[in-house]
């Protein structure tokens, strides 16, 4: 590993500005090449150094940290810190309040969709909430090692919610709020939840959505398929409908079961402000977020207590070098991993003041991210390539506050990078380009934005404990420069533990390709700098706005419809989104293709897994590029999507004449 320069590099580099070298926890290249030495060297000392800064009502006995990743030798498992109590709302919050006496500072600021709703959150008044939700939680019956699952938008209460379920030992399962209400019903079924958080609706720009009703028909799912668990659903009153005392359920029609639903206000206003935290385990289970899997069927990831907190705490202090003066936003929804790990957890646990945000980049004008970042004197701000690319094409006034930019979900094209570091940074913010997944609980490949200089679309080096590998379809470890299979050797605190209910799945999905490492899925290349370029997924996974999606769970969708025999769905890269979806689908006999039927098939889609999955483009069919044993090509349908003529060897198709009739009927918006 050197550091990169001129003379032996074509890419341009960008050197870290001498002002964030002065206070920076990691100020310079050989620093982080010391730390990093001692955290893959030495990882017990470095780890037990850092699990000071928190509170712990046991100390770990033995060694620090144990694994196996060789799935041919026994049971693959990882344990860190295995004999330590303590409990993370108590790190967050109590510990902050307490110890380092921050109780008034501000732990957020909350902006709702509208301009005209605001709320400042102090850590204190964070703590009574938190406490006044896990007591109404408790009432409810809901007790240590139970499933809660949350389908909340980015309201405080939100953060209340989850921080109140870790508080007395739930196990808080989030579900994105702009999924329907099959994905909500099939996370809920899975993860067994005792109690569904809902709202009654919710505003994204000027739509409104009901919540309500969502969570509705979700539970109804549950009762056909007769595995409803949930009995109570607690329902928030959105801020937006407390103005004026607008009724609620009179603007949204929404049913009210009375044997079930309970309204927020009625059960968390009048509990205690007090609520003493049960003492976890450090690997007892914190929360279960799901992520599309290869199979169609989404997978429950799995986080423990411990080893996540201090993961998140480290990764959000060096990776922002964050500082108690500074005011930071990551525009992420907490029902994806990011906003678990960088609105939450990771934060909070650093004692940060930052910027809640409910609404979208565009409303209700296209300044909306700038004048925020302006209101609230943002110094660091982290924020998804789909929105840099959004906002592109609109002007920008110059932002004074700003000193360190991010990008999170997917790999950032060179072009927006530049435009990034350039019109938003002003020539003077470092872009920390973090790479890591709902797996790893915490960034694995990323910058230090003191320390690292910085190549446009690459996620440099790996964060400290982290040991990546690039390996060949056969296993053999590559060195130097090299591109093939992004996997890691060996586990860092913050990596899954499992999938929820299901060890053969966790296995076989990341550990069984080859054994002894962690598989990512992600193609990656080295250069010969040592800086790591994530090449996109190797398996058949979509990347869409920063959204992992599977191929397989769109096809299932696709087919569930009465005119739909096969359907096989690909990638094709975006302007804005990164990658969009193009589906070939093949209709049953004398259905007909055409616009009408484009339009149910979007439809099913939206209403199967949600907006976020609608397909761009939909292409008839006739046949599918398939091998002699059946396999469909994707490889090739891929090609045919962009528009690439030369489609390589074909001489495993067991019919080669179905290639041109695609090519012939390709969608022309796709040209």
């Amino acid at each position: 590993m050197v550091v990169p320069g001129q003379q032996n590099q074509e890419e341009k580099v960008f050197y870290p500005p001498e002002d964030l070298r002065v206070d920076a926890h990691v100020p310079d290249f050989n620093s982080y090449l010391e730390l990093y030495k001692k955290s893959i060297e030495e990882p017990e000392a470095f780890w037990r150094e850092v699990a000071q800064e928190f509170y712990w009502k046991e100390l770990p006995n033995g060694q620090l940290l144990q694994y196996n990743f060789d799935v041919t030798k026994e049971k693959v498992y990882v344990k860190f810190m295995e004999g330590a109590k303590t409990n993370i709302c108590y790190n967050v919050l109590d510990h902050n309040v307490l110890t380092r006496n921050l109780g008034e500072k501000v732990a957020y600021h909350w902006e709702g969709n509208s301009p005209d709703l605001r709320l400042t959150i102090t850590y204190s008044q964070l703590l009574k909430q938190v406490c006044r939700c896990a007591n109404a939680l408790k009432k409810l019956g809901v007790k240590k090692g139970d499933r809660v699952a949350i389908y909340l938008p980015m309201i405080p209460e939100l953060v209340y919610s989850m921080l109140a379920c870790a508080r007395i030992g739930a196990v808080h399962s989030i579900v994105f709020a702009g999924f329907s209400s099959e994905s909500l019903a099939e996370r809920i079924m899975d993860a067994q939840c005792s109690i569904l958080l809902t709202a009654d609706g919710v505003y994204r720009g000027e739509k409104l959505i009901n919540l309500k009703q969502i969570a509705d028909e979700a539970l109804e799912h549950c009762r056909e398929k007769g595995l409803l668990t949930v009995q109570k659903c607690m329902v928030v009153k959105h801020h937006a409908f407390r103005i004026n005392g607008n009724d609620t359920c009179n603007k949204l029609q929404t049913l009210w079961n009375a044997e079930c639903d309970v309204w927020w206000d009625e059960a968390v206003d009048n509990a205690s402000e007090e609520c003493d935290p049960e003492w976890m385990d450090a690997e007892d289970p914190l929360f279960v977020l799901y992520t599309s899997g290869s199979t169609g069927k989404p997978k429950g990831v799995l986080h423990t207590i411990a080893g996540y907190l201090l993961y998140t705490s480290l990764t959000f202090k060096y990776v922002f070098d964050h500082h108690q003066d500074d005011v930071y936003w990551c525009t992420a929804d907490i029902g994806w991993i990011t906003g678990h790990s960088y609105i939450t957890y990771g934060p909070l646990a650093n004692g940060a003041t930052s910027v809640l945000f409910e609404g979208i980049p565009v409303y209700p004008h296209v300044g909306r991210f700038w004048e925020i970042i302006e209101k609230y004197r943002v110094s660091k701000f982290y924020t998804a390539p789909t929105a840099i690319r959004l906002l592109m094409k609109y002007g920008i006034e110059p932002l004074q506050n700003l000193r360190v930019l991010g990008t999170v979900g997917e790999p950032i094209n060179p072009e927006a990078w530049m435009w990034y570091h350039d019109a938003v940074g002003q020539g003077r913010c470092p872009v920390v380009d973090t790479f890591w997944q709902t797996e790893t609980g915490g960034h694995v490949l990323t910058p230090l934005p003191a320390a690292t200089p910085l190549k446009p679309g690459s996620a440099t080096l790996p964060f400290f404990g982290v040991l990546p590998i690039i390996l060949n379809e056969h296993g053999e470890e590559l060195e130097g420069e090299a591109e093939g299979y992004l996997v890691f050797k060996k586990p860092w605190p913050g990596i899954m533990r499992g999938v929820y209910g299901n060890q053969e799945c966790f296995e076989n999905t990341y550990f069984k390709k080859f054994p002894g490492f962690y598989v990512t899925g992600d193609g990656c290349r080295r250069d010969k700098d040592g800086y790591y370029w994530i090449t996109g997924r190797i398996d058949d996974m979509l990347n869409v706005s920063g959204h992992l999606l599977s191929t397989a769970e769109v096809e299932a969708a696709l087919t569930e419809h009465s005119a739909v025999a096969e359907a096989a769905v690909v990638s094709r890269p975006h302007i804005v989104k990164g990658e969009c979806l193009y589906c070939f689908v093949t209709l049953k006999d004398f259905r007909e293709f055409n616009h009408s039927l484009m339009d149910e098939l979007k439809r099913k889609v939206r209403e199967k897994i949600g907006p976020i999955a609608t397909p761009d483009f939909i292409q008839n069919a006739p046949g599918l590029p398939k091998t002699r044993s059946g396999k469909i090509m994707r490889r090739v349908l891929r090609q045919i999507a962009r528009n690439e003529k030369d489609l390589g060897d074909l001489s495993t198709l067991a019919d080669p004449k179905v290639v041109e009739v695609l090519l012939s009927q390709r969608c022309e918006a796709a040209a």
